[in-house]
């Protein structure tokens, strides 16, 4: 009754507010788990017109012939046809996927054939664009980045570097550090919150060191005539690390170890 119930939801999901999601039906012949050609056709006529597509959950389905365990069996069996061929095909599966099996256990069509079948959920991936545009996005100067900034971006300064456990900044940071006050000087509207963040230590920040660095670029700033009140700065310690802490590689500490930009408005 559970999954009768599960599977009436799905048919409805469109109702609420899901409709971005598409669904497709491939059939079986009787007592078979493995695509026959009427399947394989349409699967590949499939992927040839969606070429852009994540499969967000796999159900299988089988008719009412054999007991519940063997239906159970072979209706997850089809699942994982279905699964391995878009494996071998490279088709996007979802992270966190829903697979499931419901044998007989369903509103079953008069028509037996109808009941043999594995229905593919999928939806039309937008985050491989935003990803790429973001990427894109970190590759942009710095100042073009602040220009396309809105409230609430962050900008990471890349090549910030400091002595080490110390807020002093090291002189190969000084290119960075002029493309930061160029680009406030060239946006006069522009204000920001300079975050400090810090690795390797659990806890606290105990020597306030994200304060002291974060601190130390804005002196910078305002010894270069950037009005005070375009700027204030904030030590986040290891709040909010990139890579878990404790960091498995000096890639993932520098990784955490960086200073970010908050735009307060543009």
């Amino acid at each position: 009754m559970k999954n009768s119930l599960a599977f009436i939801l799905l048919l409805l999901l469109p109702a609420f507010g899901l409709s971005a999601q598409e669904k497709l039906t491939v059939f079986f012949d009787f007592d078979k788990h493995n695509l026959n050609d009427t399947a394989l056709q349409q699967l590949q006529t499939w992927i040839a017109n969606n070429p852009k597509i994540e499969v967000t959950k796999i159900y299988g389905f089988c008719d009412w012939k054999g007991n519940n365990n063997y239906n159970d069996s072979l209706s997850l069996k089809r699942v994982n046809t279905v699964f391995n061929y878009f494996k071998e095909k490279n088709i996007k599966v979802k992270e966190g996927y829903e697979i499931k099996g419901f044998g007989e256990d369903f509103e079953q069509s008069k028509v037996q054939s109808e009941n043999r079948k594995v229905l593919i959920v999928y939806e039309f991936k937008k985050e491989e664009t935003s990803k790429s545009a973001m990427e894109n996005k970190d590759s942009l100067p710095l100042a073009e980045q602040f220009k396309q900034a809105k409230t609430g971006d962050k900008i990471r300064l890349k090549n910030i570097y400091f002595y080490n456990m110390t807020p002093r900044i090291l002189p190969k940071s000084r290119p960075v550090l002029i493309e930061l006050l160029c680009a406030l000087e060239d946006n006069p509207k522009l204000k920001i919150e300079i975050r400090g963040h810090i690795c390797c230590q659990r806890g606290f920040d105990i020597n306030d060191l994200s304060v002291m660095r974060a601190r130390a670029i804005y002196n910078y700033l305002v010894t270069q005539k950037i009005n005070r009140k375009r700027l204030s700065y904030k030590g986040l310690g290891t709040s909010e690390p990139i890579y878990p802490i404790p960091e498995k590689s000096e890639f993932e500490e520098d990784e955490n170890r960086r200073v970010e930009i908050l735009v307060l408005e543009n």
